[in-house]
């Protein structure tokens, strides 16, 4: 039978892969680094080994596991996280990102790479990889370290420009180039399209959110494994089609949809069913990355690959440590940072094969980013480890008068004043003006092409025009209603409005131009329906404004739906805390961690492994409070939550703990918590046959009396007497001369039982 070269290649590509990851577990080294270890010896360029035979078919292969890999870290990402990101990781990952992309163009342009692939560069190099930091972190067990939430928020945003970096690079792809002065004037400029992704991130997450935990929780009942896992990647496929719909990438369309999922109450499952699926597209997409590298190019660039890497781990160190230091925290939290952000991972990858696939960059630099990756990958645990010892080094030389500085920035942060109130206002109504103007955008284009020329194709005239304009304006009004009234009556607002009265005409203009930009938005619905003079189309906008402002049902359904929205974003959350009183939740904790912070406390999450030393234990009596200085503030067993659980509760397997402590007392916690306990002997039980001899003593006796159970921990599962086999015997069965009787447990016990009751008597005959 013929076999197609795609399964043929496809067994190649996993036999390779697998042996690999094999070999590279047990080096205790990232499988990535095994992937692309194998696409090397399956690739082309060596021809020692078996080759691929397509690798066009294999290129459609990783272009899916790019999708499913972006859809995994989507899951992972969280928009909302976003939007509560603290100041440290916005303002260190800006520092990071720009700093890093100026000097790898720098780096590239002395290396005589021209401005193209220069920009590339630094954009490959400015992100570091999620996948692997998490890994060394667990690895090294850091992973509960205070340091890590600020390695984590920073690679949150790090994402998300990877991904605004991939519209640029569509867009550079074009162009054919680079040109600063189109930025604002050519309307496919790398600018404009950045605005444009803005707006559909916007539209996207807020239509999904809305719509997507709702008809989850409307079909949860339908949704076993099997439907979920089909339902979520079609989610998942249909957001890829759309996004390349509008001329975005399909990556950017799969990690939206994760991002959309990640709010829901099934993000966990789903992440946990669709992990399969990505790790095997994800294996074919590492090694297809491997099978794209030449060693010859390797050797020729042998120089500038140490150059890269050099300039990664030192770029890295040294501009995360200023940009953490620059947002406030101390100097150790700075340097451990910086220290596990040293090397470039998988967007790098994906950026790089999208640069190569639209012929963007030359192609020597896909393998010298791919053969940076590998050494920096390499290097991470390494540069984790070093990241104490170099704080200890500078801390021990570093001037006085810097010591100084640090610490009173850092303690003026942790006691910094709630925002200027005009500056939290302002930022408020901006986000609500701005999203809510992304609504109505959305569903004005989709009315303006589609809807309107629909209607006015069956009803001729004005009466065609007046249906389609009002259906249109019905639909807006939800939300231009929000936009022009909301936070007019907050806190915020009141406090302005009653502190100075010079605050009031600022205050009323703020009303006023949000008034006109929803008039605005009806003059335009209005145009493209009616062909009347532009003051009529402005006063009868302004009148429809008005109404929507006084009307008391649209205010309560503007009401219903935001909350309806805000309950979505925010059900996962829910689910966890089960709104209890004194519930710990996402944003609790968050809170709670900011005013700890003064004292070098935060609070860490623990799993609890089956083995582990504390399982069936009270906590009295591990008095982890008392021996260790932590404290054990919530356990969450399955869907229940206990907070502040008492001295007798007990700790199960998989019981997940919320402690809070010090970094040195939680390293403490963490270490005793995987002690594992003495483990006995495992013995094989297997099946056996007792043939019942004339002479034994179990004759007479009952299958209770014989103490088979009690004695010998065995269990009698079936009699066969006469021919006749009976499977689970009741306990009142006699045995008889002749009985062949089948028994479970362990081989010696049951040799020992026979021993003790009739010995040279029965004879054992192992089961067939």
């Amino acid at each position: 039978m013929h076999t197609s070269n795609l399964i043929s290649d496809l067994a190649l590509i996993l036999v390779s892969a697998g042996l690999m990851t094999i070999l590279f577990k047990w080096l205790k080294q990232p499988v990535v680094l095994g992937y692309i270890v194998a696409g090397c010896l399956i690739g082309t360029h060596i021809t020692y080994t078996p080759t691929v035979g397509s690798t066009e078919e294999i290129g459609n292969w990783s272009e899916i596991g790019v999708v499913f890999l972006l859809f995994a870290l989507g899951l992972e990402f969280s928009f909302k996280k976003l939007l509560n990101m603290g100041k440290t990781a916005l303002i260190a990952s800006l520092v990071i990102i720009f700093s890093m992309i100026i000097l790898g163009t720098i780096v590239g342009l002395a290396l005589g790479w021209g401005l193209t692939n220069s920009v590339m560069l630094g954009g490959m190099i400015s992100m570091s990889s999620t996948t692997i930091i998490i890994k060394a972190l667990d690895d090294l067990g850091l992973r509960s370290q205070k340091f890590t939430n600020v390695v984590f928020g920073i690679l949150i945003l790090e994402d998300l420009m990877a991904i605004l970096l991939m519209v640029v690079v569509s867009t550079m792809a074009a162009n054919k180039s680079f040109d600063g002065g189109s930025l604002l004037t050519d309307m496919d400029s790398p600018l404009w399209n950045i605005l444009k992704l803005l707006f559909f991130l916007t539209v996207w997450l807020v239509f999904g959110i809305y719509f997507v935990p709702t008809f989850l929780k409307k079909t949860k009942r339908f949704l076993n494994e099997e439907t979920m896992l089909i339902v979520s990647l079609g989610m998942c496929l249909a957001m890829v089609m759309f996004a390349v719909k509008v001329n975005f990438s399909a990556a950017l369309g799969a990690f939206v949809m994760g991002s959309i999922l990640a709010e829901t109450v099934e993000a966990d499952y789903i992440e946990k069913i669709i992990k399969p699926v990505k790790n095997l597209f994800g294996a074919i997409f590492f090694v297809s990355v491997g099978m794209m590298i030449d060693f010859n190019i390797l050797v020729e660039y042998a120089v500038p690959i140490i150059v890269i890497t050099l300039t990664v781990i030192c770029g890295q160190v040294f501009f995360a440590t200023c940009g953490i230091l620059l947002s406030g925290q101390p100097l150790k939290i700075a340097i451990q940072s910086s220290f596990s952000l040293t090397q470039i991972g998988e967007f790098a990858y994906i950026i790089a094969s999208l640069g190569a696939t639209l012929g963007l960059i030359d192609d020597f630099l896909y393998p010298v980013i791919v053969a940076v990756s590998v050494i920096t990958i390499f290097v991470t645990p390494f540069m984790i480890k070093l990241a104490m010892p170099a704080y200890q080094l500078i801390e021990a030389n570093l001037p006085a008068e810097w010591k100084v500085f640090i610490e009173r920035r850092s303690l003026a942060e942790k006691e910094a004043l709630a925002e200027n109130v005009w500056r939290s206002l302002l930022i408020q109504m901006l986000r609500i003006v701005l999203v809510y103007s992304a609504l109505v955008i959305a569903i004005i284009i989709l009315a303006v092409n589609y809807f309107i020329p629909f209607v006015k194709s069956y009803i001729e005239g004005w009466p065609g025009a007046l249906l389609a304009s009002s259906l249109t304006i019905l639909l807006i009004s939800p939300f231009l209603r929000a936009m022009v009234a909301k936070k007019n009556h907050s806190k915020e607002y009141r406090y302005l409005w009653n502190v100075s009265r010079y605050n009031r005409a600022p205050l009323i203009i703020l009303i006023v131009l949000r008034f006109m930009l929803a008039m605005a938005f009806i003059s335009f619905v209005l145009m493209r329906t009616f062909d009347v003079a532009m003051g009529l189309l402005i006063v009868v906008a302004g009148l429809l404004v008005v109404l929507m402002m006084i009307s008391k049902r649209l205010k309560f359904h503007s009401i219903i739906m935001e909350r309806k929205f805000f309950y979505n974003l925010n059900s996962r959350e829910y689910e966890m805390s089960k709104t209890e009183p004194g519930t710990i939740s996402p944003f609790n904790k968050g809170n709670l961690a900011m005013h700890l912070s003064v004292y070098d406390l935060h609070l860490a999450d623990f799993e609890v492994s089956a083995n582990s030393n504390c399982v069936g234990k009270e906590l009295k009596a591990l008095n982890y409070r008392k021996r260790l200085g932590v404290h054990v503030v919530s356990i969450i067993r399955g869907q229940e939550r206990i907070n502040i659980p008492g001295g007798n509760e007990q700790i199960f397997p998989t019981d997940k703990l919320l402690a809070l402590g010090t970094d040195e007392q939680l390293k403490a916690f963490e270490t005793e918590l995987s002690s594992k306990r003495t483990v006995t002997e495992h013995k094989e039980v297997g099946l056996e046959q007792v043939e019942i001899d004339k002479n034994s003593v179990l004759i007479g006796k009952s299958i209770l009396q014989s103490g088979i159970r009690d004695k010998a921990k065995c269990l009698v599962v079936g009699i066969e007497h006469e021919g006749v086999l009976s499977m689970n015997p009741d306990i009142s069965t006699v045995f008889q001369t002749g009985d062949l009787v089948w028994i479970v447990g362990e081989s010696e016990k049951i040799k020992e039982m026979m021993h003790i009751q009739a010995e040279d008597t029965i004879s054992i005959v192992d089961a067939q």
